[in-house]
């Protein structure tokens, strides 16, 4: 008998693989990295191939270090990275060129020109989206007009786009299935919100063919079997899908509307379950799909910051200030304050509530006294400040202030900002016991739709407060910080 939900993390900078039991106790967790492709400033790519296999590598391994054969997975999850654009001949699955990454800001022009034309509130009220870069629609119509022969086979039915979920349960399947779910493909530019169906106005103006579009499904459902894999057995149900956001919202056991949670990863996300029926925003704040389980959607307000553990990680790679990531904390605390330094981490632009494409990082009030640890405490500062700016668009959108602020990923284990983030929002700050939550919401939703677990109150029964943080900052305080944000940010 089945003994385990096994949870595919495709992130932006690696692919996490989570073997959950029925009690949800981690039998293993792995994770491996893959190159990040910059072709031009402003362009980022992955390699299709290159993300099939770490994932083929990170399932092999979880299993072994988890003692488990493939006949003890009861059903396979998978969360993704989402806007982030691939395009595959459907008879041979052969990427047709690298997936363009969320990240990417070369349509930056064409959202200008669409805007420029007249196009965005018409767009946005379909959508409860923005048009930007970020998302997937003007990928998919640059892919299609520059990559050679991209046209010709889109045109002929031979072309499959997908975001990386798409990608893999194509690929889990051996191409038996071409599906995304509501919560991705309400990330695209191309989905109606409220029916939820791939719009044929949208269509037409991004001048993207219905043919290389996949079928829209529930977030919790069995979307077809494996099929062809050495390391998993034909006939394992890929049962669950959403986009990491959602995922997350989902792991945190965010299912009254109200309830809200911000992730901290490559870029950080703010989300709030909204219920029913989708909120529109007036401060610059997204509507989206959160998921569709047992018949029922429901949707989200959200808020996204581009940039927040790869400003880390920019210190590390691009400054050489650190050596590992986690090493951003001890050098931080190295001096009391950050003083009169303030960064602003637009390194790939400034997301909601500004949407500012074209804006670029700012470092502000250096002096022959600024150290490494000013550079590195501000940084940090510089991500708490962009999530202030979202949760504060959030707070007044909902007209009520949070009860509390739930937070997960790899950031979060980060004390200095979790403790700066609580002293800036002036609520508690809650981290979970578990923090990778985005698998877990892959691994609830896989396991909903196969009966593993058997719904959700059993499912928010399991979540279990890890560390707490009590804002502690005098008023007088967070206003001459948040001053000293404010006219950084107008520089940006």
């Amino acid at each position: 008998m089945a003994s385990c939900v096994l949870a595919i993390d495709q992130g932006t900078t690696g692919t996490t693989v989570l073997v959950l039991d029925r009690r949800l106790a981690v039998r293993a967790k792995v994770n491996q990295e893959f190159r990040q492709v910059f072709p031009r400033p402003g362009w980022v790519e992955h390699d299709l191939e290159e993300i099939w296999n770490t994932t083929l590598a990170t399932v092999q391994r979880a299993l072994r270090e988890a003692g488990l054969r493939g006949k003890d997975v009861a059903a396979v999850g998978i969360t993704n990275q989402r806007e982030t654009t691939g395009l595959w001949d459907r008879r041979s699955s052969r990427p047709l060129h690298h997936a363009i990454v969320w990240q990417d800001r070369r349509t930056t022009e064409e959202c200008a020109r669409l805007k420029a034309a007249g196009h965005e509130a018409r767009v946005r009220e379909k959508t409860g989206l923005v048009l930007d870069p970020y998302f997937s629609a003007t990928k998919l119509a640059w892919l299609l007009r520059n990559v050679r022969g991209a046209r010709e086979r889109a045109d002929s039915g031979s072309a499959a786009f997908g975001t990386i979920d798409t990608w893999l349960v194509w690929k889990l399947t051996g191409g038996a299935a071409h599906v995304t779910d509501v919560s991705n493909a309400s990330r695209t530019l191309l989905m109606d919100l409220r029916t939820r169906t791939w719009d044929p106005e949208l269509l037409t103006l991004f001048d993207v063919p219905g043919s290389v579009l996949p079928a829209i499904r529930a977030s919790s459902e069995v979307y077809g079997q494996t099929k062809g894999l050495r390391l998993l057995p034909d006939g394992i149900p890929v049962a669950g899908i959403a986009g990491d956001q959602q995922a997350a919202l989902f792991g945190q056991a965010c299912f009254q509307p109200g309830e809200a949670k911000c992730t901290y990863g490559t870029g950080a996300f703010l989300l709030q379950n909204v219920g029913r029926e989708p909120v529109a925003s007036s401060r610059g704040l997204l509507s989206t799909v959160a998921w569709t389980v047992g018949g029922e959607t429901s949707y989200a307000l959200e808020g996204s910051s581009f940039i927040a553990g790869a400003a880390v990680q920019w210190l590390r790679d691009g400054l050489g200030l650190i050596r590992k990531a986690s090493d951003v904390e001890d050098l931080a605390r190295q001096v009391k304050s950050s003083e009169e330094v303030v960064f602003v981490p637009a390194l790939a632009g400034l997301g909601a509530p500004h949407w500012r494409p074209e804006a670029r990082g700012v470092l502000r009030g250096i002096d022959r006294g600024t150290t490494a640890a000013h550079l590195a405490r501000a940084t940090l500062e510089g991500i708490a400040f962009l999530i202030f700016d979202l949760a504060e668009a959030m707070r007044a959108e909902a007209g009520k202030p949070f009860p509390a602020f739930k937070v997960d990923g790899g950031a979060s284990q980060n004390d200095l900002l979790m403790q700066f983030q609580a002293d800036l929002l002036d609520v508690p700050v809650v981290r979970p016991r578990m923090i990778e939550t985005t698998a877990l919401g892959a691994a609830f939703l896989a396991g909903l739709a196969v009966g593993f677990w058997k719904g959700r109150d059993e499912i928010r029964r399991t979540w279990k407060v890890g560390k707490r943080f009590e804002p502690r900052m005098k008023p007088t305080d967070r206003e001459a910080f948040l001053a000293k944000w404010r006219r950084a940010v107008q520089a940006a």
